[in-house]
């Protein structure tokens, strides 16, 4: 949805949640993860400085892809894998106040459109226009599971939706930036709404706000 709405309206889109992912590839690759599933924070600390995290337009899906250091991670980050472990990378401090910056540094002239779950509430907390969109799990994880199977990766209902309620858990109970829609923020709950029918809906709030803003 915030993908679409950016294409429409000609701003940058911004998906922070892929930079997250992004570093969760990163500390997989390099064994950063405990047999808990714990993360060897020092380590990753020590190479948050070598973690380059860039988008590109896609030319053939007219979207932005995903790049670590130079590499296109687009389809890698959105494996379960990956799914299993980002939420404890995106609760360490060092971790998100190295792209919480890189994002204010992306949006600060305006003109973006960006995608997270604590965009409303510390990114940007005087953002134009803040959308808090939520969903039953059983939803998401259906949708999560489509998009899947239409990338031919593989993918499995139950354990999407355990990963869907595991994330929600972690992410809103997280003493760093959690979870949590902003005072000043727009609901929308699609849960039974079409993709039409939310993209219509999030233009009209878009138009709205830029005829307050004069």
């Amino acid at each position: 949805m915030a993908k679409d709405l950016a294409r429409r309206v000609g701003y940058v889109y911004v998906d922070t949640g892929a930079m997250y992912r992004a570093v969760t590839l990163y500390a997989l690759r390099h064994e950063m993860f405990d047999e808990d599933g714990g993360v060897r924070t020092e380590a990753l600390r020590a190479a948050m400085g070598d973690i380059s995290i860039s988008f590109r337009l896609n030319e053939a899906t007219g979207r932005p892809d995903t790049y670590l250091n130079g590499e296109c991670v687009e389809q890698l980050i959105r494996s379960l894998e990956v799914s299993n472990h980002v939420s404890p990378i995106a609760a360490i401090g060092f971790v998100r106040e190295a792209l919480v910056a890189q994002q204010q540094q992306m949006g600060r002239e305006g003109g973006v459109v960006m995608d997270g779950r604590d965009i409303g509430t510390t990114v940007f907390p005087d953002a134009e226009l803040k959308i808090f969109v939520t969903a039953s799990a059983e939803v998401r994880a259906q949708r999560r599971f489509d998009e899947l199977q239409q990338k031919g990766m593989p993918a499995d209902y139950a354990d999407i939706l355990k990963n869907v309620q595991e994330r929600d858990y972690i992410d809103s109970h997280r003493e760093v930036s959690p979870l949590r829609k902003a005072d000043d923020a727009l609901l929308l709950d699609n849960t039974a709404m079409t993709i039409d029918e939310q993209n219509q809906w999030l233009m009209q709030r878009f138009e709205e706000a830029v005829q307050a803003a004069g």
